[in-house]
């Protein structure tokens, strides 16, 4: 039988998670301290603690987890502008902007200026591809015209970009079907 692995310190949890993917400050500390829980409850004796009811950690903890956010910050592991150029990276080609900007809120994060602009500028065109995989054709009806709208909405698009888009559907539509006629 293989000996048993050492767990992870917590600066190597941190590190190791940091690995997989860009994380934020909140989000980082959340996984940490339930990562501290869980090497809590282990060492303890007796069954574990319902996980409605957490064990409360005591103030060391709190300041260890505090201390190595700010060695992995010091030493650029840990980077809100890199967890933000990556979650708008990975979300701008199916979201729009008020729904990545709301993931970000959550995260305790905020677009730089620049970032919002590009995104802003390219919402139309991203709304429009979004709206092109998912459906292809012009709504028939008002109702089909309403569930598109309702799609965009959800995916976080303005009201003023999806109009445009489907404006530009209905459009394009029309222009192609006058071009058969003789």
């Amino acid at each position: 039988m293989p000996p048993k692995r050492q767990p992870l310190s917590l600066k190597g949890r941190a590190l190791a998670l940091l690995s997989q993917r860009e994380h934020s400050i909140s989000e980082l500390r959340r996984k940490l301290l339930r990562h501290l829980r869980a090497a809590d409850q282990a060492r303890r004796p007796g069954p574990p603690a319902a996980a409605a009811d957490p064990i409360p950690l005591d103030d060391d903890a709190e300041q260890r987890i505090d201390d190595v956010i700010a060695w992995l910050r010091e030493h650029n592991y840990l980077s809100e502008e890199r967890f933000v150029e990556s979650r708008i990276h990975a979300r701008a080609g199916r979201y729009g902007n008020l729904r990545i900007r709301q993931e970000l809120a959550q995260h305790g994060v905020e677009m730089t200026p620049e970032a919002s602009q590009s995104l802003k500028d390219s919402e139309l065109e991203r709304a429009t591809d979004v709206w092109r995989r998912k459906f292809g054709e012009p709504p028939a009806d008002t109702s089909e015209k309403a569930r598109h709208a309702r799609f965009l909405a959800q995916r976080g698009f303005s009201a003023d970009v999806i109009s445009r888009v489907l404006r530009q559907a209905g459009i394009r539509e029309r222009f192609d079907d006058s071009a058969d006629v003789p």
